[in-house]
């Protein structure tokens, strides 16, 4: 398993960055006509909700080193 170390300013950008892709992201599926690319883009989507959720607790958990 990979794994990085974050400061909280990191983990913050981060998150911030990744919530905008996803957005983003959401509109491209729509506007997406191959089904199977639009399988693709929505994996793509899922994995990054969990990466956007794991930084989510981490930053809630006061005093942890990401």
């Amino acid at each position: 398993m990979a794994q990085i170390t974050l400061t909280q300013e990191e983990a913050a950008v981060l998150r911030k960055a990744l919530s905008t892709y996803i957005s983003d992201l959401r509109m491209e599926i729509v506007d997406t006509d191959s089904w199977n690319f639009r399988q693709n883009l929505k994996h793509e989507e899922v994995l990054l909700k969990k990466l956007v959720e794991q930084l989510d607790a981490e930053l809630a958990a006061p005093g942890v080193a990401l």
